[in-house]
């Protein structure tokens, strides 16, 4: 079955030319081009990837990547023309799994796509052989993408769920910084170490019941990190 992908673009000479050489491909593509649009479109369609813009009209690109993330776990690149907003794009809240400054070459599109689908397909296969995670009061229902303490819902972003599932599904295997950057992020992330860093902080702030003194994702001083599995 075709791969579908989903690009969005107020510049229709972008939008045409990422469309042909996707379809060259044999993808399905569709096309929006203002942020109202693309958020309908995320809604209602089961696409394999976004090509998101972050400059659109309506609403911007940051915005319908926060919305999507209610209620998808779809990867999305981002399309920046402006290289300071990188932090922003791919740092802490809004869960874009990459992201490609203007001008851009076709190829280099296709070649992250192709990596960014490599890790899901490779993350999916995981999911099916443990579904269901439990640690103490903590449980990942990998399926849905659902993390619950104490029965309570927690709403942690892409990157979090992604960071927590590495080290819950590994548990007492220690991390570096750098190999949990390279694997969650992938190779070609522009970022440092520091990334890591932050949102294993956030993660503890929102999964743990004390972060100083955390129960599940403990740190290797001057090694890395990793999950302790913990009786109920």
């Amino acid at each position: 079955m075709a791969l579908k992908a989903l690009v969005v673009d107020d510049e229709k000479l972008i939008v045409k030319g990422l469309r042909f050489s996707l379809m060259q491909d044999d993808y399905e593509v569709d096309c929006a081009y203002d942020g109202e649009e693309a958020l309908e479109m995320a809604r209602n369609g089961q696409y394999d990837i976004i090509l998101l813009d972050v400059m659109l009209p309506r609403l911007t690109g940051l915005e319908v990547l926060q919305q999507i993330r209610e209620f998808s776990q779809v990867p999305v690149i981002m399309l920046t023309a402006k290289g300071e907003d990188m932090d922003k794009i791919m740092g802490l809240d809004y869960g874009a799994d990459d992201y490609i400054t203007k001008p851009f070459n076709v190829l280099e599109v296709k070649a992250r796509i192709k990596a960014i689908l490599r890790r899901t397909s490779v993350r999916k296969k995981q999911s099916e052989d443990q579904s269901v995670i439990s640690s103490g009061d903590l449980t990942m229902d990998r399926e849905n993408r659902r993390v619950t303490v104490s029965g309570r819902e927690i709403n942690l972003t892409s990157k979090e769920f992604e960071l927590l599932e590495l080290l819950a599904t590994n548990p007492g295997k220690v991390y570096g910084r750098t190999k949990l950057l390279e694997t969650v992020w992938g190779r070609d992330y522009p970022g440092d170490v520091r990334t890591v860093d932050v949102h294993i902080r956030r993660l503890r702030e929102k999964i743990e019941p004390n972060p100083s003194e955390p129960r599940y994702v403990q740190t290797k001083w001057g090694v890395g990190y990793y999950f302790r599995q913990n009786e109920k």
